[in-house]
């Protein structure tokens, strides 16, 4: 009785499994591995140059970042009268809070008001002073490291549009110095509270992908890898990586690396606010492989792979899977060649 042959196809993988009876010498027994000529299968694909990349996939959040608090100022108390609500966005000149209904506007900068600002002083926090009250439209005074009665002149104007007293002087707690437009996170206080600790966090406005990564995928990530975001309902969003932090140590499990990602095209986030996403890591890339969709593959009863053409069988090597293909070598693998794709 003459050996049976049978086609097993595994959905799972993709890929077909030929089981031959020992003596067939068919894809790679002792004689000739390629003079078994077979029926051609029902469809065909083409060996192609392409580049593959492999691919992690990490759960990651959307949001705004990390929080900064805002404290109360060190001097002069008072009661918290006004606060803005969260998801407010605040920009240059807008009230932060108000303590004794004495408003405490945003400026932008990066030094704190920590001294008196007078006529005579200088430096570096005044020429920001200087910026910011141009930038609120008060003129009559030149951009610089020098508080003059011009500069003085033009604080009294901001001063009588935010309500206080005109002194013409700028004292530490009279506004709150931050990089730029912020997004109120959480409010930590109420309103008859007294001023004392902190009153508020913060974040930027600008949406951004966090992901406490594993360090085992470290080699993944530096400053400027590209990923791509998974939203909710499916939609990909191209990030870019802009910050990792330090790793640290997780209760449950090992060690993790806090790395921020940025998303340029913000449009493309949609109306998503705060959400669950994944983070798609490139982990290898192969650039110009041969390669074939992975169904084309028969799995080889003695180990192994081979793809049909022609009407036989070829051995082959496989190396990256990605994207529904594989990477294939071997002799006779060229670009071009026909290949079966069973059903």
């Amino acid at each position: 009785m003459a050996p049976k042959r049978t086609l097993l196809v595994l959905p799972a993988l993709g890929v077909t499994v030929i089981a031959v009876a020992a003596g067939t010498g068919m894809l790679g027994g002792a004689d000739d591995p390629g003079d078994v000529a077979l029926a051609g299968p029902p469809a065909t694909a083409t060996v192609e140059k392409r580049t593959l990349t492999r691919t992690e996939k990490v759960g990651g959040d959307l949001g705004f970042g990390d929080t900064t608090g805002v404290q109360a100022p060190l001097t002069g108390g008072g009661m918290v009268t006004w606060l803005p609500g969260e998801g407010d966005v605040l920009k240059r000149g807008d009230t932060v809070y108000r303590l004794d209904q004495r408003r405490v506007p945003l400026l932008y900068g990066t030094i704190p008001l920590f001294r008196r600002l007078s006529a005579g002083s200088e430096g570096a926090d005044v020429r920001q002073l200087e910026l910011n009250l141009h930038a609120l439209g008060y003129t009559g005074f030149t951009v610089d490291a020098d508080y003059t009665s011009s500069t003085a002149a033009a604080v009294r104007d901001w001063q009588e549009d935010l309500g206080r007293t005109e002194t013409g002087r700028v004292e530490p707690g009279d506004a709150v110095v931050s990089s730029g437009a912020r997004r109120v996170a959480e409010i930590t206080t109420q309103t008859g509270a007294a001023a004392s600790g902190v009153l508020l966090r913060w974040t930027g406005t600008t949406r951004v992908v966090t992901v406490d990564l594993d360090t085992d995928y470290a080699d993944l990530v530096k400053n400027g890898t590209t990923a791509t975001v998974e939203l909710p309902d499916g939609t990909g969003v191209t990030a870019r990586v802009t910050d990792i932090g330090t790793p640290t140590s997780q209760e449950k499990g090992g060690a993790t690396l806090p790395v921020e990602l940025a998303v340029p095209d913000q449009k493309r986030l949609g109306r998503y606010q705060i959400a669950t996403v994944q983070v798609i890591l490139a982990a290898e890339t192969r650039k110009d492989v041969f390669a074939v969709p992975v169904t084309a593959l028969v799995a080889r009863s003695g180990g192994g792979y081979a793809v049909m053409t022609g009407g036989e069988y070829l051995p082959v090597k496989t190396g990256l899977f990605s994207g529904g293909y594989v990477e294939i070598s071997g002799d006779g693998v060229t670009e071009g060649l026909s290949v079966g794709v069973p059903e």
